[in-house]
Parts: structure tokens; C-alpha cells; sequence
């Protein structure tokens, strides 16, 4: 059985505004509205919007004589390059945070221009995924490597059950498969 609700606002450690926190294993923070809220089975499933517009960081690398960009994602290397990130995202008027589960900035991003856009294939053979679509916000170099970020054009949300001390708690591959199916029919069912 599937129901729907908000949640009151003293349900949870929601605040006025419909938004919640996420906290990874590092404990860095991501703020996110709380796109939908629903209850499967008495267990409370929330669809989360980042506050923050997500980023992401690639390297520019020479790979055969083609240009390949490749997505840095090694915290250490990210440590590294990051007040250099940041300075440059600054002079945009943007503000680069080590949020968790993404790198994500405040201020407002540009508008999108279709020469800015970059379309990442992404390979994985078990699952059927869509290529991305990235907008360049700006390019800089850190130790004679080039790198460049950008930000998703498709919203990035995360899909989390909130626990009985009202903690939102990502939901793993495994279980975020297992109930995909019944999230996706309530929520197309909302829309219509």
C-alpha cells in the first residue's frame, strides 16, 4: 500500500522551508528540498533536490592524440585543486563547497548556451544509462594540467528513506532498485 504526505513540520528535523540535510561518512553536509515525500509500507521515502547547484571537475588529458576528459573524483586530488577551484568559481561570483555526495556552488550559474554544453557517455555495460549533458562554467590550470567545471543540465536527486530518529539515510544501489518501481509509479501518478 502507498500513500503520500508532506510531512508536518514538526514531524521530522525538517525546516520551514521543505528542506533536510544528507550527511555522508566524512560528515560533510548537503542542504536539499525535499522534492516529494512518500510513504511505502510505513517507511517514509523523500525525493531530494540539491539547494546548491552540483558541479563537477574533469581534467583535460591527451589520450592518443585525442583531447578525453576525465572526471576527477579522488578526494585527494580534489583537496588539491580545490582554493584554486575555488578562486577561479569566485571571480564568477560563485561560491565552490565541499558539500557531500557532490561539489556544489551558490550564486547564480550562467545561462546555458549550447557552445558550452558537453554530452558525457557514460559506459556501463549492466546498466542502460543516458549520456549527460554538462554546462562549461569555466576552465583553469593547477600545475600545468588543465581542468574544467561544469555543472549538470538534468537536475541531480537523491532518493533517501528517513529513519525512526527522523534522519534522512541514502537509499544503497540495491534498495534504491528494489523499490524504483513503486516510487516511479507514485510519482508519475502525482504528475499526472
Amino acid at each position: 500500500m502507498c500513500s503520500s504526505k508532506f510531512p508536518e513540520e514538526n514531524d521530522h528535523d525538517y525546516d520551514e522551508a521543505g528542506s533536510i540535510t544528507l550527511t555522508d561518512e566524512k560528515g560533510r553536509e548537503l542542504s536539499c528540498y525535499i522534492e516529494h515525500s512518500l510513504l511505502v509500507d510505513e517507511q517514509e521515502y523523500v525525493l531530494l533536490l540539491p539547494i546548491d547547484s552540483p558541479i563537477e571537475i574533469f581534467a583535460w588529458q591527451d589520450e592518443d592524440g585525442e583531447e578525453a576528459a576525465i572526471l576527477v573524483e579522488d578526494d585527494t586530488e580534489i583537496d588539491t585543486i580545490f582554493e584554486t577551484a575555488a578562486a577561479v568559481l569566485a571571480e564568477r561570483n560563485l561560491e565552490l563547497k565541499n558539500t557531500a555526495y557532490a561539489l556544489t556552488v551558490s550564486g547564480e550559474l550562467p545561462p546555458v548556451e549550447e557552445s558550452e554544453l558537453f554530452t558525457l557517455e557514460i559506459e556501463d555495460e549492466a546498466a542502460d544509462l543516458e549520456p549527460e549533458q554538462l554546462q562549461l562554467i569555466t576552465n583553469f590550470f593547477f600545475a600545468e594540467q588543465e581542468y574544467a567545471i561544469y555543472t549538470p543540465i538534468d537536475p541531480l536527486l537523491f532518493f533517501a528513506r528517513i529513519t525512526k530518529t527522523g534522519t534522512p539515510e541514502l537509499l544503497s544501489p540495491e534498495e534504491f532498485h528494489q523499490v524504483q518501481p513503486i516510487l516511479e509509479d507514485h510519482l508519475f501518478n502525482q504528475i499526472e
